[in-house]
């Protein structure tokens, strides 16, 4: 199952054991029950190859050492599986054993509000972070300058150390250095050993042009600090975009309500409106144009992210505003146009006349 020859040494199984672990592990293989029963297969075979007293017992009787209530090769992780595990795979967790564990720093979140405006044209914004970062005194150590920490004498370094119950291996976190791996004598005075300080950071960000709200820029590295040297966290920033006074977004249109004049919206004419991109756009308003009515300017609306030159639309709402505070003048003239009225206003003429059919049926 190994493919290596009889008499291998230790060196040559662990190496062939750790290209066929990375080859059929199941994490690589998500779903693939070949791959992990042949993972099962070859950890079971190195499992007994690595014990000189199982490997002598295979090499006599074969599978039958380990059937009728022999030792099972399979019976959970021995310490040298879980050395060989975390040899593969600690550096995906953020720590390795046989030395200092670096742990990756946390990831921080920042909520900044934009305005439309510059969700329209983008913008170049500068913050300032509370985190934490590398002390400037020890370099990240938490040894005092002069000094470095030492590894830790219980645990070797491995930051856990392990109990044999039985065929079990009871794995816990080492209890002098809390699963550092390492011991500092001198601890820096600024830090106090902990290789981190807390301190305000000033970062500039790029706001592309169309963001929308609930958009997420990550930072890469700009996040709190890692210990003992390791990786520092990233900085995602969460946009909002504020409310604006004139216009309402809607993905890449923008929608505006414009009041309207009765006279313009009666006998048309053209109206000046404003654009979210800071210009004006002239707007026809058709004769007998009624309230609600809207208009469509293409690419008037927000620019598409990461679209190049690509825009969405603007879309007017007429609004038909009804004359107050008006003259005497003002009033006769509309009596007199409703003396004169005749079909002018076909939807309130047809909506009475319905009206009446149906107090008709009633009264019947």
């Amino acid at each position: 199952l190994l493919s290596v020859d009889r008499d291998a040494t230790s060196d040559q199984l662990k190496s062939a054991y750790r290209k066929l672990a990375k080859q059929y592990h199941p994490d690589r293989n998500p779903g693939n029950a070949d791959a992990e029963h042949r993972f099962k297969e070859i950890s079971e075979s190195y499992e007994v190859l690595k014990d000189p007293q199982k490997r002598a017992a295979y090499d006599q009787y074969g599978h039958a050492a380990f059937e009728n209530g022999g030792v099972h090769p399979g019976g959970g992780f021995s310490s040298s599986f879980a050395d060989v595990f975390d040899d593969l795979f600690g550096d995906f967790v953020g720590t390795r054993r046989g030395g200092e564990r670096h742990t990756r720093g946390a990831d921080l979140r920042y909520d900044m509000e934009v305005s439309l405006a510059d969700a329209f044209s983008g913008k170049q914004a500068s913050l300032v972070i509370p985190t934490s970062v590398v002390c400037d005194d020890c370099g990240g150590s938490g040894a005092k300058a002069g000094t470095r920490p030492t590894t830790c004498s219980t645990c070797s370094g491995h930051g856990s150390v392990r109990a044999q119950q039985g065929f079990f291996t009871v794995e816990r976190t080492c209890p002098t250095c809390n699963g550092v791996g390492r011991a500092i004598k001198e601890p820096c005075p600024r830090c106090r050993g902990g290789g981190r300080i807390q301190k305000e950071k000033s970062l500039s960000v790029t706001i592309p042009r169309g963001v929308e709200d609930g958009t997420r820029i990550r930072l890469s590295g700009e996040g709190e600090a890692g210990l003992n040297g390791g990786q520092a966290g990233d900085l995602y920033i969460f946009l909002s975009i504020s409310p604006h006074h004139l216009f309402q977004r809607d993905g890449i249109n923008i929608y505006c309500r414009v009041p309207i004049p009765m006279t313009t919206a009666t006998l048309g004419g053209q109206i000046d409106v404003p654009t979210v991109g800071g210009s004006r756009a002239r707007v026809n308003i058709p004769v007998g144009t009624q309230n609600g009515r809207q208009f469509r300017l293409k690419g008037k609306g927000m620019p598409v992210l990461q679209g190049g030159e690509r825009f969405g639309d603007m879309l007017i709402q007429a609004e038909v505003e009804t004359p107050v505070n008006l003259s005497k003048r003002q009033k006769e003239l509309l009596e007199d146009f409703q003396a004169e009225d005749g079909g002018t206003s076909p939807e309130s003429e047809g909506f009475f006349t319905r009206v009446k059919d149906l107090w008709g049926d009633l009264k019947e």
